[in-house]
């Protein structure tokens, strides 16, 4: 999860396990306008049987984002739009049902409009062999099926509206989108992979699983400093602590979080 950084140091931030695995979150983002809920990625969900649960320490039994959504008096079926900023498991396997022995597998958020970008999907499609594992075979299959799936080539949609808009990167996986959300006072851009949490805010800090380190480096400078001066909310998909932050900027110019919000405050009004 740290590419090159030495051992020494990452266990500080989020020290492994036996196996030397660390704890990572599985988050997505819902956006209420009101009359329509957009949702941000799906996380992991429960597709996994228990052989692969086991494999990836996946702690829990059961389907958590259905859980978060019915602690808000949501179901899948009250979401309009489901955003992806790619299509690896951890990020999309929330579309499907739980595992099931014997059952095929089965596409919740039967209303909603799918978005993703047209060189995830196609990486989804043809994956290469250094990331094939991390896609759910038959899922694009099963996104295709509904008539329900926009593939977006640009910054916009007349999906989401004007005040929806995509920054895309490489670094990561082709075409990975990150969706800025902008209200009346504030702004907030869903991180994805490029940006996993609050420790990979600091620049040469990246993935092993990055296909270009080198590039994804150069992609969060060349962002940094729009979101810095528009103080725009990060929120991060996989740190484990922190759901949200601004950055800030020390006089050497290095990037730091600043303002953490954790997953009970991450709830932010974009017009206040």
């Amino acid at each position: 999860m740290f590419g090159n950084a030495p051992r020494a140091v990452w266990s500080r931030w989020y020290p492994p396990d036996d196996a030397g695995r660390i704890e990572l979150a599985c988050r997505t983002a819902l956006i209420d306008e009101g009359s329509r809920k957009v949702l941000l990625e799906t996380g992991i969900g429960a597709f996994f049987e228990p052989k692969l649960r086991a494999r990836y320490g996946v702690v829990e039994n059961d389907h958590v984002l259905i859980r978060s959504l019915a602690n808000m008096q949501l179901s899948h079926e009250d979401i309009d739009v489901v955003v992806l900023s790619h299509l690896h498991f951890d990020h999309a396997g929330g579309l499907l049902a739980a595992w099931e022995s014997g059952a095929p597998l089965r596409l919740l958020f039967p209303k909603a409009t799918f978005v993703v970008g047209k060189r995830a999907f196609e990486r989804a499609k043809n994956p290469h062999p250094r990331d094939r594992a991390s896609f759910i075979p038959g899922l694009v299959e099963l996104l295709e099926a509904t008539n329900r799936l926009v593939i977006v080539d640009g910054d916009h949609t007349t999906v989401l509206g004007d005040h929806f808009r995509f920054v895309t990167s490489d670094g990561h996986t082709p075409g990975m989108l990150h969706t800025v959300v902008s209200g009346l006072r504030q702004s907030a851009i869903f991180c994805a992979d490029l940006v996993p949490g609050a420790a990979w805010v600091h620049l040469p800090v990246t993935m092993g699983y990055d296909r270009y380190p080198e590039q994804l480096i150069d992609e969060k400078s060349r962002l940094y400093e729009q979101l810095h001066e528009d103080r725009t909310w990060l929120f991060f998909t996989h740190d484990p602590k922190v759901a949200a932050a601004r950055l800030a900027r020390d006089a050497d110019g290095k990037y730091t979080p600043t303002e953490p919000r954790t997953d009970a405050d991450c709830a932010i009004d974009l017009d206040a």
